[in-house]
């Protein structure tokens, strides 16, 4: 068992760091990991702020991220950033790992993780199969930036006579009071992919009384539910007993985006089950070490 852990989730809103020492834990929040950077610096940077805090190194630190590519998904050169003593053993995984471990742990079936971003990973007994979670240009669809993008388009559609009008106008002039002005002040924002995202939770809000809002929320659920089927799919479990399926993020809080999925993963995959995610990211990251060698999930996983 180890003494001190530190359990780091990177998103890219925000950076969430858990700190395990004796028993006793405390959380704390970071900036989220910016993905057009190289990630494991600031990873690194990451672990530092958290042996500052502790004035100790760790045991074991073990971290999921977003934007982690193949190059970078190795802890043996995260290890070498670190100074001596900050982390005796660590494990690194993509946040779709991370998210799955959190919500079903060791056992098979499909996680959505919707946030700013979208990822989805579904687990049989022998195979993995990832879909979306290709950033915000390529992919995410369904997420809260994906929403909030689409609202944008909506409210700009409403304001130059395309598009029908919108409760949404009204969200967007409180942040941009001149709307002609506003994609200029949007693509200098350091930030724009957490204000963008920010209208998701307006679009959500807004579903129950504004169409153009609950379009997008429908077609977000069922982009939502399309990965978990497609998902599912690859990897053998469409045609299985009650799959399960579990959906983790602040989208899932909207109710008409939670329905919509709900109803196309039936039409999709009949026998699906929806089931209530055991934890979240960082409790899926305190995992990854103690996975066995022959899991699925731990080829996923870099450690050293």
């Amino acid at each position: 068992m180890f003494h001190t852990q530190l359990v780091i989730d990177g998103g890219q809103t925000e950076t969430k760091l858990r700190i395990i020492r004796q028993g006793d834990v405390s959380e704390f929040r970071l900036p989220g990991v910016q993905t057009n950077l190289p990630v494991l610096p600031q990873l690194a940077a990451a672990i530092g702020y958290a042996a500052n805090i502790s004035e100790a190194g760790f045991d074991v630190v073990s971290i999921g991220t977003t934007g982690l590519t193949k190059a970078e998904h190795d802890a043996g050169e995260l290890m070498a950033m670190l100074e001596p003593g900050m982390a005796l053993n660590l494990h690194l995984a993509h946040d779709s790992v991370s998210s799955y471990l959190g919500a079903l742990g060791d056992r098979p079936g499909a996680v959505v993780a919707a946030g700013t971003g979208v990822v989805t990973l579904a687990v049989s007994a022998r195979t993995t199969a990832r879909v979306d979670g290709w950033g915000y240009i390529m992919g995410d669809a369904g997420s809260a930036y994906w929403m909030g993008q689409q609202a944008l388009s909506a409210v700009m559609r409403a304001h130059d006579g395309r598009g029908p009008q919108t409760s949404l106008s009204g969200a967007v002039r409180d942040r941009w009071p001149d709307l002609e002005e506003a994609y200029i002040q949007l693509q200098a924002a350091p930030n724009k992919i957490s204000v963008v995202a920010s209208f998701g939770k307006e679009v959500s809000r807004c579903a129950a009384t504004d169409p153009v809002a609950a379009r997008i929320c429908d077609l977000a659920g069922r982009e939502l539910a399309h990965s978990a089927a497609t998902a599912l799919r690859r990897t053998g479990q469409a045609g299985t007993s009650q799959p399960a399926v579990a959906c983790l993020g602040g989208v899932f809080s909207g109710a008409q985006v939670r329905a919509a999925f709900t109803a196309e993963l039936a039409l999709q995959i009949p026998g699906a089950r929806l089931v209530k995610p055991a934890g979240n990211g960082l409790d899926g990251i305190c995992l990854m070490g103690g996975l066995p060698e022959n899991h699925p999930l731990r080829a996923m996983i870099s450690s050293v």
